[in-house]
């Protein structure tokens, strides 16, 4: 017998799941990522440093994806809203003469400062209005601790970045098997006028493959990743 599903569910005016993020340009994914669903999964623990062993015994495990936007008044799917870019200038407001405060002060390529304020340019992407229902595998028992942890977390849980707080009680309960947990996540959606967009499944199926980098096999000041195969196909 399969082990069975722990679904969450993930709703919020923004979210962000970074895959392919570099230096000033903080992108997202379309959907949450296999590294941002653990690390949410951390901060309810209250799990900080590597969590090497912790992480290596879900690497494999099987996490669905399915996509939800709003209805209209007609019961009709509105489109999804494009991607928001939000500016950010970083490294200002410190004092230089402060030994800690001038760290954090952006630097040129030979370790000065730079001439003026010392500020970095930064461009931030979000998802906007989504809801994402995510199916994961695993023992009965882990999966209870991981609930038990949601329902009472360490730590403030965020979808993806700290400003993306969740509008909606994450854990929504274990099930038997993925079609029972995306079943319940349907029953929510319907309650919430939300229809489902699209689908993402691990491993290799009929529909548009990607492979990313996301899954967490090290956490902490040094992380580590491996790939995987995701199939992404459209709502039924």
């Amino acid at each position: 017998m399969s082990d069975p599903y722990l679904l969450l569910w993930l709703e919020s005016p923004l979210q962000s799941w970074g895959h392919d993020s570099k230096f000033g340009r903080r992108d997202s994914l379309d959907f949450p990522t296999k590294s941002g669903v653990f690390g949410l999964l951390c901060c309810a623990m209250g799990a900080g440093g590597k969590q090497t062993e912790w992480l290596e015994q879900w690497s494999d495990r099987d996490m669905q994806v399915q996509a939800f936007v709003l209805r209209d008044r007609d019961g009709k799917p509105l489109p999804r809203q494009p991607m928001m870019r939000d500016f950010h200038m970083v490294g200002s407001g410190y004092d230089d003469k402060d030994l800690w405060q001038n760290l954090l002060i952006p630097k040129t390529s030979e370790g000065k400062k730079p001439n003026g304020a010392g500020t970095k340019m930064t461009y931030r992407y979000y998802l906007q209005d989504m809801a994402f229902a995510v199916a994961l595998q695993g023992p009965q028992a882990e999966l209870a601790k991981l609930e038990a942890a949601l329902q009472n977390p360490v730590w403030d849980l965020y979808l993806g970045r700290k400003n993306c707080v969740p509008t909606e009680f994450i854990a929504q309960g274990i099930h038997a098997d993925a079609v029972q947990a995306l079943g319940k996540a349907l029953e929510l959606a319907e309650s919430k006028n939300r229809q489902p967009t699209f689908k993402v499944l691990q491993g290799e199926h009929d529909g548009e493959v990607l492979t990313l980098n996301d899954v967490p096999l090290q956490f902490g000041e040094h992380k580590l990743y491996r790939d995987r195969r995701v199939t992404v196909l459209p709502a039924a």
